[in-house]
């Protein structure tokens, strides 16, 4: 049967959109891990014995891999791409990142789509709120719908672009998690953690601070090293625009502290679920990012 889609990487991301859409052998996968290639195949994706043979023929690729392997996945699979197919990269890093994959891709013959993922996978799945920039991306945008996702918006011709309102939004959004987490460790160590969630609650009520504070630090614990590596990644970006970034290093250091921790720092009965119809706009929903 012939394969629609090639999946490299199949973790949080890979396995959601998989399990939601019901590819099975629609789609092909790869993974670098042995127990992840085994996930597939329970999900009931085509079975593929290496990167080549899971790429091999296939018109669409999604790479959903972690920042710090996107370059480099770009690079060793573009050769096996077939001739004009789609590498969709959605994962999390600089402009510049996906410009020097979009040239490993590009030179094997495949088109490159700078992808953006602009809100958790879940409990979004298929609806999550997708960004596609390049001069496929028009392209890519109609077969990822008949793929099943359904909120996708082009916003430029330009690789990069998407990845740059990503990236600079998550200066933002895992900033304000560097924050709390900042904050409710001196909070600790003064002895003053109701006193300053309280006049915090006085001066915006969107959400109690408490209810905040808990889920920033829990999302942290959880997924503390995968952010960290795409805030070095945003930390690159604010570079290339001439911004240092002071606080986004800073994130950097506080997101990985984090993910050392062997339990989260609240019981989990206190951290709120993101809510379904994540916004792409942090006017309107400040904590809706992956």
């Amino acid at each position: 049967m012939q394969s629609d889609l090639a999946l490299i990487g199949f973790g949080e991301a890979g396995s959601t959109f998989a399990g939601a859409a019901g590819w099975g052998e629609r789609a092909r996968g790869w993974d670098l891990l042995p127990a992840r290639r085994a996930a597939m195949a329970q999900q009931g994706l085509a079975n593929s014995a290496s990167a080549e043979a899971a790429l091999a023929g296939v018109p669409v690729v999604l790479s959903l891999v972690t920042a710090d392997q996107a370059l480099p996945a770009a690079q060793h699979y573009a050769p096996y791409l077939a001739q004009g197919a789609l590498w969709c990269d959605g994962n999390s890093v600089a402009p510049d990142t996906k410009r020097a994959a979009a040239k490993a891709v590009e030179a094997a013959g495949g088109r490159y789509v700078d992808l953006a993922i602009l809100a958790p996978v879940n409990p979004a799945k298929l609806a999550v709120p997708l960004l596609l920039a390049g001069g496929a991306a028009a392209e890519a945008e109609g077969k990822l719908r008949a793929l099943g996702f359904s909120n996708l918006r082009v916003v430029g011709d330009e690789v990069g672009r998407a990845s740059a309102i990503k990236m600079i939004r998550s200066v933002m959004v895992k900033g304000i998690e560097a924050l709390s987490d900042e904050m409710m460790a001196a909070a600790e160590a003064a002895g003053v953690v109701d006193e300053v969630l309280a006049s915090l609650d006085a001066s915006e009520k969107s959400q109690p601070w408490a209810t905040r504070a808990a889920y920033n630090l829990e999302r942290m614990h959880t997924h503390g090293a995968r952010r960290a590596a795409e805030m070095e990644e945003s930390a690159k970006t604010l570079l290339s625009l001439g911004v240092p970034p002071v606080m986004t290093r800073g994130t950097v250091y506080r997101q990985r502290q984090a993910a050392k921790l062997t339990q989260p720092p609240f019981a989990s009965s206190e951290v709120e679920t993101p809510r379904a119809g994540v916004s792409t706009s942090l006017d309107t929903n400040g904590t809706g990012e992956e």
